[in-house]
């Protein structure tokens, strides 16, 4: 009884979980392009499963951990990051969603400190919790006396995926300079972008030369942005030219990788000489206009499916939770492995890549929803939360950019050092926790403004 009483009393949260998506689909106007919020909701549960493929620690026959990484154990495995690697899909969405919402502020006469404020806001405020419930667990971890290693190892894993906000949010603060380069010169600010990448990678993999690799996260990511007020405005003009886009891309991607120089996977892979991410490259650049290409391609079908209000509510609903889901789902996946661990290393004792290991990753997947369910719901209020502050004068520019440098440094470096310290007594890079909150708070939002304005 006990358990049918709380599956009764779960039904009504659920269904007003659903009716107010579906309350919200149906308010959609009807000019609006349903298939952008698809592919914003598709790449991200892209990444979500390929995460939860990819990475595989496991207790190696001394008894130690080991981070495991599928796509070195295997290297057939590699072929599959060009599905599973997905991030220039929602960069080309960023672009066509940011070419209309900047347009449209322009027509209204509306402040750029104001509108690039309140998409910072949206982006990072679902950030600080994630942040702070690590910083706990690095901090008691060693406490508790757990090997530092461990308690880096898990805590880095974990929030692996804010490199991407650091990024996009650069890339979203030219919006007013890249669209108005969009919209002077068409598909040539897009090749200049591409030839900037080329050279870079010239001088970054073929002459060596430390460090300017990483001009490419501006070249590649702003290169597929740029494609995104391409598909906005209409430059991609029908099926043919869609078609010829992704098949041109594709020989290009082919001749980069399987003929060419770079690694077939598009993701880093220990041990490596040439990663195509952490900088990319101009063969993530490739597969970036292939998958537009080919998504450009299935518009017209999947917009007549997204009429079909159940599905379109569906998509309503995953992109209410959206940032939830892409920050808190490798969290559910350390917190999985971690009770498998101190369950005496249950199943973590199968070596990845064989046929137990396949065999088991449904039961896997599922406990790594069962947990990310329970984390969404009660951390997705600080997304749907993120209204923006009521301000009576615009955020000066030296603040707005400050702010941004800070919370993006922060972001950086949590993504690539950890958050968690191998020296100390705490156990914890605060600097690299404070960082976005200052930074947020000079913007004009976040818990250290609210203490500050209060």
């Amino acid at each position: 009884m006990p358990n049918s009483d709380a599956a009764a009393a779960s039904k009504p949260a659920k269904r007003s979980l659903w009716s107010k998506a579906r309350e919200m689909a149906e308010m959609a106007p009807p000019e609006r392009n349903r298939y952008v919020d698809f592919l914003r909701a598709f790449s991200i549960l892209a990444v979500v499963i390929g995460h939860w493929l990819v990475a595989a620690p496991y207790i190696d026959e001394s008894g130690a951990v080991q981070g495991g990484h599928l796509l070195g154990i295997l290297p057939w495995t590699q072929w599959l990051t060009w599905a599973f690697q997905v991030m220039p899909i929602f960069f080309l969405v960023g672009g066509y969603s940011n070419g209309i919402s900047w347009a449209a502020t322009k027509r209204k006469g509306g402040h750029y400190s104001d509108w690039f404020a309140s998409r910072i806001q949206r982006l990072v405020n679902p950030v600080f919790p994630v942040l702070l419930v690590w910083g706990v667990i690095a901090f008691f971890g060693t406490q508790l006396g757990i090997e530092r290693g461990i308690v880096q190892m898990a805590t880095q894993l974990a929030l692996i995926p804010v490199w991407f906000l650091a990024v996009y949010l650069l890339v979203t603060a030219l919006t007013p300079l890249t669209y108005a380069w969009w919209s002077k010169m068409g598909f040539r600010s897009f090749f200049l972008l591409v030839s900037a990448a080329i050279f870079t990678d010239f001088f970054a993999v073929f002459e060596g030369i430390p460090y300017i690799g990483f001009l490419n996260f501006l070249f590649v990511w702003g290169g597929i942005h740029q494609l995104g007020y391409a598909w906005q405005s209409g430059a991609f003009r029908g099926l043919g030219h869609r078609l010829f886009w992704m098949i041109a891309s594709l020989a290009v991607l082919v001749a980069l990788t399987v003929v060419g120089p770079y690694p077939v996977a598009m993701i880093g892979v220990p041990g490596a000489e040439i990663t195509n991410s952490m900088p990319p490259t101009i063969a993530l650049m490739a597969l970036g206009m292939t998958q537009t290409g080919f998504a450009l391609a299935l518009e017209k079908p999947a917009r007549k499916m997204l009429d079909n209000l159940r599905i379109w509510t569906g998509v309503v609903l995953m992109n209410g939770m959206i940032m939830s889901i892409y920050l808190w789902h490798l969290t559910a996946f350390v917190l999985v492995m971690i009770a498998a661990w101190l369950a005496g290393s249950i199943g973590l004792d199968v070596a990845p890549g064989t046929a137990a290991w396949w065999f088991a990753r449904p039961i896997w997947f599922a406990l790594y929803i069962a947990l990310t369910l329970p984390l969404i719901m009660l951390f997705v209020r600080f997304e749907r939360g993120s209204v923006p502050v009521q301000r009576d004068y615009p955020v000066p520019h030296w603040r707005l950019v400050l702010g941004m440098v800070l919370i993006c440094t922060g972001l950086a470096m949590t993504a690539a050092i950890s958050i968690a310290s191998p020296e100390g007594v705490t156990g914890v890079r605060l600097w690299v926790v404070a960082l976005p909150f200052i930074g947020a708070a000079l913007v004009g939002f976040g818990p250290v403004y609210r203490m500050v304005k209060s």
